[in-house]
């Protein structure tokens, strides 16, 4: 197709060249330009008959020279018309129209779940599993771990315990491994040496408190930083609130206009108060009908329970079809009952492809089937878990009711005492601080290798995309475990459905899982040196 092709002056060119990433094409990206001016001309723009370079020029510019619209962190004329168009009329899709990214450091991996929760984001966390804890974060500073004075000094000796612990075992461990998984010859030895390190990692990980410290990234709208905000202050925890504050400055720095409603008693204010409200009312109910006493019933973890399905394989078929077919859905139904098993089997495989690897999903058909999943599993497997973003995650307070596992690995690594005794302290701790009457803040204490409940709900196409990628080999052991459960609930159920998800790692054999993570990058290291 011929697309119009937009004609501008010397002095109109020199006011765009700035900010927009080309004059000649009808695909380009803003540059160079506030968060807010840009939400605001996106605003307009969908009431604008022009272009967006054009309006631009008529709105937002004066003849290439500098505009009032720029003048701070967000332009005066640009704040006007955001607020005006948002506050105004309410219209939160405007809000999704700018970002920023912020970093959140050294929060603890309590807060870290406050901050993932939100789907419309991205994050990147610091990994327990490829930086050791076992030295302090700087001169006088101590280890790594969330502090508060109304936890007093029995917990900051239990907090040191346990990264003393973990400091003392780690060496042991990566013998151990070394011993355990000798090089092969050929393997590179910088990438053995790192595949140890990590495996001493993960085997240790559940030593660390949920107090760890942690770094996290994010990139959100102001939409996204708003509810955020807002759940964080609803939180009866000291930090999150603390962290409240601090992302809120930084965000009025460069779009106040995206969180001005944040700080209005009448709506951030209000807004805060209802989901304050909500979460004791759910407290109540709960202390009411005797559910708030944590169950001691359960096995050594992981736990997976399917709770519900809803959907069935003929209706995925259907759906599968709909985008294709000219009738309704109820008539595809129909026709695919017809159908005998073989090509009902056949039919399935042929709608789905051949995926040459697991990046290759199902198209939204497979949205047509719902499972709900009931997991208990350590803590650390559940931090993994709950960074998927695109299903429904709820979680229990993290207690030690449910118990925690000593890796087996570690009983030949010669440190399971020292583990066992870490998860004792650690445990020992929470009640403390429970009888101190600081409840909130006790699951900060608590070792990662104990176990919490959780609920995992999702489609048929986000559970293809979870269970193929955290069943891979380079993948934690304890959230593999989880990952092979959930799949062999869907076997149960929808053995079509299991039998699609064709990048499912089944080997639970011991081995050094990052090996080959780090043969690959060792590799390409080697050619570009």
């Amino acid at each position: 197709m011929d697309y119009p092709i937009e004609s501008f002056t010397e002095s109109e060119r020199a006011a765009l060249s700035p900010h927009f990433t080309n004059l000649e094409r009808p695909v380009f990206a803003l540059i160079g330009l506030p968060e807010t001016v840009k939400g605001a001309m996106f605003a307009r723009y969908s009431r604008y008959q022009g272009t967006l370079r054009r309006l631009y020029l008529d709105e937002f510019a004066a003849e290439g020279a500098a505009h009032p619209a720029f003048d701070g962190a967000e332009g005066e004329r640009a704040r006007k018309l955001y607020e005006r168009i948002f506050l105004g009329y309410g219209d939160d899709s405007v809000a999704q129209l700018g970002g920023a990214h912020i970093a959140c450091e050294w929060v603890s991996n309590v807060m870290t779940k406050l901050l993932q929760r939100g789907r419309l984001a991205a994050y990147l966390e610091q990994s327990t599993r490829y930086i050791p804890y076992d030295a302090p974060i700087g001169e006088g500073l101590g280890y790594r771990y969330w502090r508060h004075a109304a936890l007093g000094p029995d917990y900051d000796t239990a907090m040191d315990f346990l990264f003393g612990a973990y400091s003392e075992s780690l060496p042991r461990v990566e013998a151990w491994a070394a011993e355990r998984f000798p090089r092969p010859e050929g393997e590179p030895e910088p990438a053995h040496r790192r595949a140890l390190r990590a495996k001493a990692f993960d085997l240790l990980r559940g030593l660390l408190p949920a107090a760890s410290l942690s770094h996290v990234g994010m990139f959100a709208s102001g939409q996204a930083f708003e509810q955020l905000l807002l759940r964080l202050y609803s939180s009866p925890l000291p930090e999150a609130r603390d962290y409240a504050d601090m992302i809120l400055s930084e965000i009025k720095a460069v779009m106040p206009s995206f969180v001005a409603r944040v700080e209005r008693p009448d709506r951030g204010g209000e807004w805060i108060s209802y989901l304050s409200e909500r979460s004791r009312a759910a407290d109540r109910w709960a202390r009411r009908l005797g559910l708030d006493r944590t169950r001691r019933d359960e096995p050594a973890g992981p736990v997976v329970r399917l709770l519900s399905v809803e959907g069935d394989e003929e209706g995925l078929l259907a759906a599968l079809l709909f985008e294709a077919a000219g009738t309704s859905e109820e008539e595809a139904r129909s026709a695919v009952r017809a159908l005998p098993p073989d090509e009902r089997a056949a039919m399935l495989a042929e709608l789905i492809g051949e995926r040459s690897n697991r990046r290759h999903r199902p198209g939204r058909g497979f949205e047509a089937l719902r499972y709900r999943f009931e997991v208990v599993s350590d803590y650390g497997a559940f931090r993994d878990l709950q960074r998927h973003r695109m299903l429904t995650v709820q979680w229990q307070t993290l207690g030690p009711e449910l118990g925690a596992g000593v890796p087996e690995e570690l009983e030949q690594a010669g440190v399971a005492g020292l583990y066992r005794e870490g998860l004792e302290r650690s445990r020992a701790e929470h009640a403390r601080i429970v009888e101190a009457g600081h409840p909130e803040l006790a699951p900060y204490a608590l070792c990662l290798g104990y176990r919490i409940r959780y609920v995992l709900d999702m489609n048929a196409r986000e559970a293809m995309h979870l269970i193929e990628l955290r069943s891979g080999r380079e993948g934690h052991p304890a959230y593999r475990a989880v990952a092979h459960a959930l799949h062999a609930e869907i076997a149960r159920v929808h053995p079509a459905v299991a039998a699609a998800m064709t990048f499912v790692d089944r080997d639970t054999e011991p081995r050094l899982e990052r090996i080959l993570s780090e043969i690959r990058a060792h590799a390409k290291q080697a050619s570009r040196a």
